[in-house]
């Protein structure tokens, strides 16, 4: 069980004599590769300890019941009930509030080893993370204590009102009318376009009004409270416009409609939320009134990582599933692993796998040499290159391990297909890839200016 008192570091040295690149494994993926310049990277003994025990929960607790939780379209909540106890839930919430207090880098493990199990179940479990990082970022002390606390006392869930295709952390360096407002808020009326929000708080005396709707809510019908975005200042600039505030569940004037039937991830629990005359204290607003924008693009820094790694771990799974049933069927007289399409189609997907996983590692450097300068755009550079580039692997190993099954892999006996439907959303959530190509490209750009 990880507790707070396990807390795991991720350590970093350059130098001009190096040791050993060492690489998370498994008995069938990478070896530990010498490397002879650049930064070294080596796990701690105490993220080894708790990848071996996402790694382990997955086996015996996710993976024998993930086919069930996709056919049925439940919830799972006996699965998250026993992730809590065993400390994999929350385990970015700060030891103060009875978290594990993980670095991102640290949660990256958790999230890969899940994800291998089932993205939905995984989409399931974290998404407690997106919506409980504006609070870490921004919430006061009492706030922090209130809403981080309960999801740390038992296996509460939340869910991120407002689910943002994310741009850019607006810093004094970076001019955010040269990368143009596309970071939006998902309602029926706005899709890329945050001056379309219309979900709006009114501030009446010593309370705001919210009124409005949020469709495509992850954990929208199981959450105990809400992270939402909703308009403020109607005249403002759109980056300035938008508030942040936790809206608790049994709030009068919330209405949850019935679960979205998705392609994939279908254990997932997504729904359409409606706000109507919904009062929310003032001390329930994260911030400043304005500071929505800000709060929403800082807790994107954060999660998009973690997204990143979820891909790994299915692009992994992909890779496993293909090169067993690779070994085990037999054309011509000899298993299909020894005929050269089958084995170039797996070393693409391994090298899908190897390049998206190290894809963090520049992330990683960056969040911690400027831990203290908020206004560094190399964090979301280098978090929307590694959420690109992993959501794309994702795809395409889902796709060759179909290809390498054949017939049997579109069946539903293999896993092959459910992987393809799960693995599709990774493009979309948290940022399209479209959007991602745009904020690496207007960074690039304005590195060449």
């Amino acid at each position: 069980m990880l507790t707070s008192t396990s807390r795991l570091s991720f350590r970093c040295t350059a130098q001009r004599t190096l040791p050993a690149l060492r690489v998370p494994r498994r008995s069938y993926a990478s070896e530990a590769h010498e490397y002879t310049g650049g930064p070294t990277f080596e796990l701690t003994e105490e993220q080894n300890a708790i990848r071996e025990l996402a790694r382990q929960f997955t086996a015996n607790e996710i993976i024998p019941v993930a086919a069930e939780f996709d056919r049925t379209m439940k919830y799972p909540w006996d699965v998250i009930k026993k992730a809590h106890a065993e400390g994999l839930v929350n385990v970015h919430v700060p030891e103060a509030y009875g978290g594990a207090g993980l670095s991102v880098m640290s949660s990256s493990l958790v999230s890969e080893e899940l994800a291998y199990g089932c993205t939905g179940i995984q989409t399931a479990i974290e998404a407690n993370g997106l919506a409980s990082a504006p609070v870490i970022l921004a919430g006061t002390e009492e706030q922090k204590r209130k809403y981080l606390g309960r999801l740390t006392e038992e296996p509460l869930m939340c869910a991120y009102g407002s689910s943002w295709l994310p741009l850019i952390k607006e810093r004094p360096s970076l001019n955010l009318s040269t990368f143009g407002l596309f970071a939006a808020v998902t309602e029926p009326g706005a899709g890329s376009d945050v001056a379309a929000i219309k979900t709006k708080a009114t501030l009446e005396g010593d309370s705001f009004r919210i009124d409005g709707q949020k469709c495509w809510i992850t954990n929208g019908g199981v959450a105990d409270w809400y992270f939402v975005l909703a308009k403020t200042d109607p005249d403002a600039k759109p980056h300035k416009a938008l508030s942040g505030f936790i809206v608790d569940r049994n709030t009068p004037g919330i209405s949850v409609e019935s679960k979205l039937i998705n392609m994939g991830q279908r254990c997932s629990d997504t729904r359409i939320i409606n706000f109507e005359n919904v009062v929310v204290p003032k001390e329930n607003i994260l911030g400043k009134p304005g500071d929505g924008f800000k709060i929403a693009m800082g807790a994107f820094d954060i999660t998009r990582p973690l997204v990143a790694s979820g891909a790994v771990g299915l692009a992994q799974r992909a890779l496993v599933e293909a090169t067993k049933y690779a070994h085990d069927r037999k054309t011509f007289g000899v298993p299909i692993i020894q005929h050269q399409a089958i084995s170039t189609m797996l070393a693409e997907m391994a090298i899908g796998v190897e390049s998206s996983r190290f894809s963090l590692i520049p992330w990683v450097i960056f969040e911690t040499a400027t831990a203290k300068d908020e206004n560094n755009p190399r964090t979301t550079y280098y978090a929307s290159i590694a959420k690109a580039l992993a959501s794309q692997t994702a795809c395409d190993n889902t796709d060759k391990c179909m290809q390498v099954m054949g017939g049997a892999g579109y069946n539903t006996e293999y896993w092959a297909e459910k992987g393809i439907r799960d693995g599709r959303i990774f493009k979309i959530y948290e940022g399209t890839t479209q959007i991602q190509n745009l904020i690496i490209s207007r960074i690039v750009a304005q590195d060449y200016q």
